[in-house]
């Protein structure tokens, strides 16, 4: 069940207490901004200061679904962004050469194509359907 976003900062701050979380105002600002106008928020810090936390009471708040990307050293863009499905890619080929297509051009764009495709949490996010 989707809500609307809060009309100001003070609503902001409010619709995070009423998860049972205490906001200061310049973390109600920014979430605030975040929302209004429609972009990603970057949150960095130490371990348990509640960026997860945040993001998980904020999803509540909305009726929104959370997409958590776990950074971590030695996290490439594949992991991040996406991934193709090499096991359905590999048996689309096998079928594709037990059924005798010639057609390399065309087998090439079709198992590349975004039914082989595994949406990681940056393109989640940056989909319009999200």
């Amino acid at each position: 069940m989707d809500t609307d976003f809060p009309a100001d900062i003070a609503a902001t701050q409010a619709l995070l207490a009423a998860q049972g979380y205490i906001a200061d105002r310049s973390l109600a600002t920014v979430l605030f901004l975040s929302l209004t106008l429609g972009r990603p928020l970057f949150l960095e810090g130490e371990a348990g200061v509640g960026k997860t936390e945040i993001a998980k009471v904020l999803a509540d708040g909305l009726g929104r679904h959370l997409l958590r990307l776990q950074c971590y050293e030695g996290l490439d863009t594949a992991s991040a962004v996406y991934e193709w499905n090499y096991a359905a890619q590999m048996i689309e080929i096998r079928l594709a050469e037990a059924e005798g297509v010639s057609d390399r051009q065309e087998l090439g764009r079709d198992i590349f194509s975004e039914r082989f495709l595994i949406r990681r949490p940056l393109l989640q996010a940056l989909s319009p359907d999200v």
